[in-house]
């Protein structure tokens, strides 16, 4: 899986490309823990290019988002495939995860 890290104004923005398997999943935890910890932005993680996600996947943006929130700030993500979305609603992620339909929304979010 590749990250490709960008920056929009107050708002640091992970692109995920590829499949967030159990094997990506400890990459992908270093670097949204390294991101967390040497930026004071927002952050949104943009699904457009991603194609699976597991339950390791899902437990990295779990701790992201609690991170966040203990340093009062958010994390949103933003689009994604139907099939991603319903991971995320089977899990109940998207009872406590703003979800948009873009990125453009994403960012007009903060």
């Amino acid at each position: 899986m590749e990250i490709i890290t960008n920056r929009e104004g107050g708002i640091l923005i992970l692109k995920l490309k590829g499949r967030l398997d159990t094997n990506a999943s400890m990459d992908f935890e270093q670097q949204v823990e390294a991101s967390i910890n040497a930026s004071s932005k927002n952050m949104i993680i943009d699904f457009s290019d991603l194609e699976y996600i597991c339950s390791s996947g899902l437990r990295v943006i779990l701790q992201a988002a609690k991170k966040l929130k203990s340093l009062q700030r958010e994390l949103v993500l933003c689009s994604m495939e139907d099939y991603i979305q319903e991971v995320f609603e089977i899990s109940g992620f998207d009872s406590f995860l703003k979800i948009f339909a873009s990125k453009n929304e994403a960012v007009k979010s903060f």
